[in-house]
């Protein structure tokens, strides 16, 4: 996997994938787009977003909805890192089984989601989650 990285200006920069797709970040703090600290943030909760919907739909279970809220502590000083992440599931859907949404936004973090693994190794990861 390949991406570029190139400065527009001030402090903005587009991202570009190697899928050919594009995104501007902000490193002013977010002001005119994501910063890159959010960027890492939202690709978690994308990332295991995918694994807890693909792992009910696997179980025939029948989502209709799954939101990933993150939050984070971070350190004070530079380097300004995150040093724990909670990401919150919250999944719909028609008598969903309260053990599969368990299993897999537990599984999603601990085998299988590679932005949490990866930040796992430096921060503590953890999540929750209901049925709504």
């Amino acid at each position: 996997m390949q991406a570029e990285v190139k400065w527009i200006e001030g402090f903005k920069f587009l991202g570009q994938s190697q899928s050919g797709h594009s995104i501007v970040m902000d490193g002013n703090g977010g002001e005119t787009a994501p910063s890159p600290m959010e960027m890492v943030l939202m690709a978690a909760g994308g990332c295991s977003s995918v694994d807890v919907v693909d792992g009910l739909k696997s179980a025939n279970q029948a989502v209709t909805v799954v939101n990933a809220k993150l939050t984070t502590e971070r350190r004070e000083t530079a380097p300004k890192i995150f040093t724990a992440i909670n990401i919150h599931f919250e999944v719909s859907g028609d008598n969903l089984d309260e053990a599969l949404v368990a299993k897999v936004t537990k599984d999603s973090l601990e085998k299988y989601c590679s932005v949490c693994l990866m930040l796992g190794a430096g921060v503590e990861m953890t999540h929750s989650w209901e049925i709504i």
